[in-house]
Parts: structure tokens; C-alpha cells; sequence
């Protein structure tokens, strides 16, 4: 039979009752799925729970093949060698007591020859050049998720279960990941907000808080279907305003005639042309058939406006965010950044990088580019102060702001209002309301604890809080779209694209870097 995996009704709570799935039916066939979804929505549970290592509280998951995992870096101990992630220690250990003549007979008996072949072939697949005994401690996160990829690879499994694989990935390791993805012939299931890896896939399943919804094809297919979606909602929101307007139009229409008609009555109650019992009659059937008309108009007026709350509520989920702000007031041509001929490196004996030399003017944006291990995160923490070249001159703009990945530059214990009127002080109440609400932050949303956001949410403050006031002339990012869901992604970019100020970015999500505007790029 072919590899599959089958979900019948799952369900699945998370400790403190927040129920993720419930009664969850899907079915993953020998072909490419994508699953994507907002960040806390349970992707990387549900993949969990297809791998075994959560149980369902209820319904059942049918696995038929061998199952191959690929986790997230933070799951996997820095002290284990390349021979313990590909799982082959102990026959590696086998060998070398053959090699030293130390073996025993069942050693001679149980030596893989070819095992030191097709472990070099694996790693080199990848653009590594490790050895057995290589630890993982000594890697980059992009070195030691490429020496997962490869020991997934070695295994030969049936089903290849992926969450989240290209974080950490150069540019090398990204198509060596893809081209390996596209020529596989079982089943894949990847989590990834990686736009051009969602290319390569089969079937996208969209995790939502209400179920999954499956979508045949790559990521454009499933772009064009939510363009499509997004285009009948605001016809939706076009139509229920209409109705709104003309029920109201008419409302008023059905007010004046009545009006009308009691000033009549009531002319001819003084002249006494009619009996004054008809007349109260007639009255009272008036009174009555207008308080039905008021009462239906009502109902299709508040009807109409539940539509368009709804319409309104989907347009803003699907339509891509829009940020306007300040300007940095940075002429073309100012200096903002000057490297002249610098080393630098956390060992001063052993610098990571040599005689770099950079300038950046006016409003440049600029991608930082090189290989897993180059120094890119190393330049950024020379550029920002925080580390001392070991030879040559670095000179930044004193308007600068740096965020890393765990974006620091916000107290966790804070609300993001609070964090806003913290940097900046000058900015009254409206305006920090203003400022954050265009980053979607409104109401009591701009009250929630930095500390409970997710990834996205995070970074989507930070950028609220330093784009929101008064922006920096410089703005630096070390790999922004790692750990991000795909809405989070994209209200990242609006507000990098609204930014005026020189922008220095490392980042190996090509998409990402095209949807900013990169005018140059500097590699290491």
C-alpha cells in the first residue's frame, strides 16, 4: 500500500482547555503537502501527534509507512555528534575498532563498509563537509539544520514530516532542501511559512480556529483562490452596505408619507368631515402597520449589518496590510554606515571575517547575503555597538534601531502600549493608539503583555512601537522572517515597505527581500 496518514475526528486541547482541533477529519496521500496557518493554531501539534509523541484525546490517526522527522532546532541537543543524528554511532564506532584491529568477530560480522560512503554523500548533498565525530555544538543553526536534513535523507523513510525546515537555511542549503523535496517520490508534510518551498508542493492545508480547509496546488494556486475570496467578501461588504442604505432610504420615504397622511387626518378630524370612530379606526391600522414596517425594516437593517461585520472581518484577515507613518526625514546621500576595513569575530585570534569595508547612504536597503557561518549576525553585532571590532573602524548613525530574533529591544513584562510610550516619550495617548492600530493593534489588542505574544505578533510590535513614533534613520534586522506565519510575514513587510529610512536586513527569504524592495546587496 501507498505511504498515508489518515485523521478520523482528532481532537486535541492544549493544558489549560484551549481547544485546537476538534473533531478533525484529513488524509495525507505519496504527494507534497504544505500546511500553513497563524502561529499558536497548532501546526506543529498536529505534527507531533502524527508522529506519536502526543497522544489524541479523541479520534484516531492511521499511519501506513515508515515515518521520517525533521524537528526544530530548540528539540535537538547541541552535544550529540553527526554519528548520533544519523543514528549510525555505534556502527561508526564498529568500523574504527576494525580499522585499529581491535575488533571482535561479531564486529567483522556486523562492519557496513559502505557506511562511511553514503554518510559523506548524504552530508555533501547538503554542502557539508563534516565528519561522524563532528558535533553539533560547533555548527551554525544553519549548519546543524542541514546536518538534520541530510541524517532524514540517509534514513530512507516513507513519509517525510518537516516543521519548519528552511529557519537557519542559507541560500545553498534552501535549494538543496527544494530540488530534494521536488525529485521525492513519498509523502511529504511540511509546516513552513517559506513562500518558495510552499511552491513545490502538491496540496496547501490551511489550520484555521474553526478546522483545516484544503486547497489543490502550490502556493499560487492557493493565492489566486484567496483572491478570489477576498474579492466575493467585498462585494459581500458592497451589497449589505447598499441594502443598508436603500432600507434606509426607504424608511424615511414611508416616515414622510405617513406624516404626510396624519397631517391630513388631522385637518380633516378639525373640519369634522369624517366620523371621529373611523377616524381613531384608521388611525390605529396607520400606527399599527407602521410599527411592522419599523420593526422589519429594523431587522433587515441589523441583519445587513451583521454581513458587513463579517465581510469586513474576512477583508481585513485576507487583504494585505497597509501601514502609513512618519518619515525619517533622511536625505538622499547622508552617511548613515561606515566600515573601513574590519575584522571581527567573538575570538580575537580567530576572526570570522577580514578587512570588510562598507558604505551605506541615504535610504538604502540593503541584504546582508552569505553562507551559514559567514559572520552575518557577527557584522550586525559590530554594526549596533554590541560587539568591538578586532582591527579597523566602524562608524553608524546614532539614530539606530537593531532587532534580533527574540526581539530584545522590548520589555516582556510590559504591554505594547506601555512598550510605545517607553520609546516614545514624546508621543501622547492618541497617538500611540493611532500608531498601533495601524499596525492592528487596536482597542484592547494594544493592552496585551509583550511576554504572551507570539513570534509574529512580537516582531509585529516592535516594528509598531520603533516605525509607530518617531522612526530611526537606520533600521537593522537579523533574519525577521524565522519562526513567522505567513499574515505575520506579510504585515512585516507593509510596514518595511512604508519605512523611508536605510534599512540593513540578513535574511535568506528571497520572497521576503523582493516583497522590501532590497536595492543592493553585500555579501560575505
Amino acid at each position: 500500500m501507498p505511504a498515508s496518514v489518515v485523521l478520523s475526528r482528532l481532537s486535541w486541547s492544549t493544558p489549560d482547555g484551549f481547544r485546537l482541533f476538534s473533531e478533525l477529519d484529513l488524509s495525507f496521500g505519496p504527494e507534497k503537502t504544505g500546511l500553513i496557518g497563524r502561529n499558536g493554531v497548532g501546526k506543529s501539534t498536529l505534527l507531533r501527534l502524527i508522529t506519536g509523541r502526543l497522544t489524541p484525546q479523541g479520534g484516531h490517526i492511521s499511519v501506513n509507512g515508515k515515518i521520517g522527522l525533521l524537528p526544530q532546532l530548540t528539540e535537538v541537543g547541541s552535544g550529540l555528534t553527526i554519528g548520533d543524528v544519523f543514528g549510525v554511532a555505534e556502527s561508526i564506532a564498529c568500523l574504527k575498532r576494525v580499522e585499529t584491529s581491535e575488533a571482535s568477530d561479531a564486529d567483522y560480522a556486523e562492519a557496513d563498509w559502505t557506511l562511511e560512503a553514503r554518510l559523506e554523500v548524504a552530508l555533501r548533498h547538503m554542502g557539508l563537509s563534516f565528519t561522524a565525530d563532528s558535533l553539533l555544538s560547533d555548527m551554525s543553526g544553519g549548519q546543524r539544520t542541514r546536518t538534520l536534513i541530510a541524517a532524514l535523507m540517509f534514513s530512507q523513510p516513507d513519509i517525510i514530516i518537516l516543521d519548519e525546515p528552511t529557519n537557519h537555511l542559507d541560500r545553498q542549503g534552501r535549494e538543496a532542501l527544494t530540488d530534494w523535496i521536488r525529485g521525492y517520490k513519498g509523502a511529504i508534510i511540511v509546516a513552513s511559512h517559506d513562500r518558495e518551498l510552499l511552491e513545490a508542493m502538491d496540496t496547501i492545508i490551511e489550520l484555521s480556529g474553526t478546522g483545516a480547509q484544503v486547497f489543490g496546488g502550490n502556493w499560487s494556486h492557493y493565492q489566486h483562490r484567496k483572491a478570489l475570496e477576498l474579492s466575493a467578501h467585498q462585494h459581500d461588504l458592497s451589497a449589505a452596505q447598499k441594502q443598508i442604505d436603500l432600507i434606509t432610504q426607504k424608511t424615511q420615504q414611508i416616515r414622510e408619507r405617513k406624516a404626510r397622511k396624519d397631517g391630513a387626518g388631522a385637518q380633516k378630524r378639525a373640519r369634522n368631515d369624517m366620523p371621529r370612530i373611523l377616524m381613531d379606526a384608521r388611525r390605529n391600522t396607520s400606527e399599527n402597520t407602521s410599527g411592522n414596517n419599523a420593526r422589519l425594516a429594523q431587522k433587515r437593517i441589523e441583519a445587513a449589518r451583521t454581513t458587513v461585520e463579517q465581510a469586513r472581518e474576512y477583508i481585513e484577515i485576507l487583504e494585505p496590510m497597509r501601514v502609513d507613518m512618519a518619515s525619517t526625514g533622511l536625505p538622499l546621500g547622508r552617511e548613515v554606515v561606515r566600515l573601513t576595513q574590519v575584522s571581527g569575530g567573538y575570538d580575537p585570534h580567530i576572526p570570522v571575517f577580514s578587512n570588510i569595508s562598507l558604505v551605506v547612504n541615504g535610504p538604502e536597503r540593503i541584504a546582508i547575503e552569505g553562507a551559514n557561518g559567514s559572520g552575518k549576525s557577527t557584522l550586525l553585532s559590530l554594526m549596533t555597538g554590541a560587539l568591538e571590532p578586532v582591527s579597523g573602524q566602524v562608524k553608524v548613525s546614532r539614530s539606530h534601531v537593531f532587532l534580533d530574533q527574540d526581539v530584545a529591544l522590548l520589555t516582556a513584562s510590559e504591554t505594547i502600549r506601555d512598550n510605545f510610550r517607553r520609546l516614545n516619550p514624546a508621543a501622547d495617548e492618541n497617538q500611540c493608539r493611532q500608531a498601533l492600530a495601524r499596525f492592528r493593534f487596536r482597542a484592547d489588542a494594544a493592552l496585551k503583555v509583550v511576554g504572551n505574544l507570539s513570534g509574529g505578533e512580537k516582531l509585529r510590535a516592535a516594528l509598531a512601537c520603533v516605525l509607530g513614533g518617531t522612526p530611526p534613520e537606520l533600521l537593522m534586522l537579523d533574519e525577521p522572517t524565522n519562526h513567522l506565519d505567513l499574515e505575520a510575514i506579510a504585515a512585516v513587510e507593509a510596514g518595511l515597505r512604508a519605512y523611508d529610512g536605510a534599512l540593513i536586513v540578513v535574511s535568506h527569504d528571497e520572497a521576503f527581500l523582493e516583497a522590501i524592495n532590497i536595492d543592493r546587496r553585500f555579501k560575505l
